[in-house]
């Protein structure tokens, strides 16, 4: 594992935001989900494809709050340009299980 600096580790903006709605992403190559994801006034709504379909059901995930790296430049996955990274963890099985705030956090806030 490579040591990192605190200033390194402060370049990553690290937000929660809540799920606003989820649905299928049909043309990704690995099952995925496209989320639209709000991170309050500052940042807004921003987009992400997310393979997350082994532990999560589109419907369960809207109202959610996540914790995505907002500050990564915008990649085009497929049809879809994605604007924040939401993060997870590989279970036992390699599944994503997402990395979730134990309770409610204002839309925005940073990791820190």
């Amino acid at each position: 594992m490579e040591t990192i600096s605190f200033d390194d580790f402060l370049k990553v903006e690290l937000r929660v935001g809540r799920v606003l709605s989820a649905e299928p992403f049909a043309q990704a190559r690995k099952p995925a989900y496209v989320l639209h994801v709000d991170f309050g006034p500052e940042l807004g709504v921003r987009k992400s494809s997310a393979q997350i379909t082994a532990h999560y059901r589109p419907e369960d995930l809207v109202g959610r709050l996540v914790v995505a790296v907002v500050n990564f430049p915008d990649k085009q996955i497929g049809p879809l340009m994605s604007e924040c990274l939401v993060t997870g963890f590989h279970d036992a099985d390699g599944a994503v299980a997402l990395c979730v705030p134990d309770r409610d956090i204002p839309l925005g806030a940073r990791l820190l």
